[in-house]
């Protein structure tokens, strides 16, 4: 990943190219998204920077050895921290032990998502999490003699998955790591990560990408009709992962969408067997995805009420979602909007805290069923 491959941000890579330029380099830096506007690919394209032998005004070189190296994600000097579910039949239980697997997900991938992730590496139903064991191994790394690097780089993706054993462990790392160390964390919910993390890191805000940039990349990348490239860009709202969802209407969306429906009618017609065949449905694709469905319920939401005022500037609807809104749009009113939109962020969090999930769908769709008819 280089600094090139990232779809606009130009602000944020003029930051980060003066930083090692001057050798002004925070020893701890996080880097925070609502997902899809590319932290993650700016943070390794800046430990390669910092590390090009040859590198110009605008990115590195490409051919340094260092590059090299960067180009397999297989420097010495470079450690990556992510969430992982630990396997112990197979002897998984730390982030090294899924480094192939890892290496493999990130090749030609600058822009992904948790649950591409999880699905990568088999995860089932489990929740990816960074374990307390991983702290042992950060510590042990960092206590080694840098190899050949100028900068050594610890790069730990959603630090809000830390343990909270690991997360403390760390505290005195991140805020006197050894010499020539540094930190970089990636996340998409800064709120979730322990206070005392936060304050010892300095914090880089990597903005959802503008609409026009996102728009020439989908030109450029997929040839699309300038008229298609801006209806998607506007539709991703800065998010170029959603971007290439919409092109293709990806399967993720397509299912959230029917369950979605099925949710709405279900409750509608007060059909309790069918809530119970959906909870039995939604209980059987992992909690990750749970709450991703919960969280395209919320927008659904949000974009059925605004679509009342028919303003197509204000819409971030598909056509195919927009097509259900016709008929949906005018049952999500000033008198239920808030209700509805609470009711699911309650079912979000009591499956992020690992409430049975058929309880959480079924008691969802008993509540919709009220809410439904104001």
């Amino acid at each position: 990943m280089y600094f090139r491959d990232i779809i606009g941000q130009e602000e944020v890579k003029g930051r980060l190219i003066q930083s090692a330029k001057l050798g002004i380099v925070p020893h701890a830096q996080l880097f925070t998204e609502q997902g899809g506007a590319g932290a993650f690919a700016l943070a390794v394209a800046y430990a390669r920077y910092l590390n090009c032998r040859q590198r110009s005004d605008t990115d590195a070189c490409g051919r340094c050895p260092s590059c090299l190296k960067y180009d397999e994600l297989a420097h010495p000097d470079l450690h990556f921290v992510f969430p992982i579910v630990s396997k112990k039949d197979k002897k998984k239980e730390v982030c090294d032990d899924y480094l192939t697997e890892w290496r493999g997900f990130l090749q030609g991938r600058p822009y992904f998502s948790i649950d591409q992730w999880l699905e990568y590496m088999d995860a089932g139903n489990s929740q990816a999490i960074i374990y307390s064991k991983e702290s042992d191994e950060i510590i042990r790394k960092l206590t080694l003699k840098i190899y050949e690097a100028d900068y050594r780089v610890l790069l730990v993706w959603l630090p809000e998955k830390l343990h909270q054993t690991c997360a403390n462990k760390l505290l005195k790392v991140i805020e006197e790591p050894p010499t020539n160390t540094i930190i970089l964390m990636v996340s998409e919910a800064p709120d979730l990560i322990i206070g005392t993390i936060q304050s010892r890191a300095q914090r880089i805000n990597v903005r959802p990408i503008k609409e026009d940039a996102v728009r020439e990349a989908l030109i450029r990348q997929y040839h699309l009709v300038e008229k298609d490239a801006k209806r998607i860009a506007h539709l991703a709202a800065g998010n170029y992962m959603k971007a290439m969802e919409a092109i293709s209407m990806g399967e993720e969306n397509e299912f959230f969408l029917e369950q979605f429906k099925t949710m709405m009618r279900n409750s509608w017609a007060r059909n309790v067997k069918g809530m119970r065949a959906m909870a039995d449905t939604m209980a059987a694709i992992g909690r990750e995805r749970q709450k991703n469905f919960f969280a395209y319920c919320q927008h659904l939401i949000r974009e059925n009420f605004v679509y009342r005022f028919q303003s197509a500037e204000l819409n971030y609807m598909n056509k195919e979602e927009a097509g259900f809104a016709v008929n949906f749009a005018p049952f999500v009113n000033e008198r239920n909007v808030f209700d509805l939109m609470e009711e699911l962020a309650k079912a979000e969090q009591h499956i992020a805290q690992n409430v049975n999930a058929k309880m959480v769908f079924f008691d969802l769709g008993l509540r919709i069923t009220v809410l439904i008819k104001k």
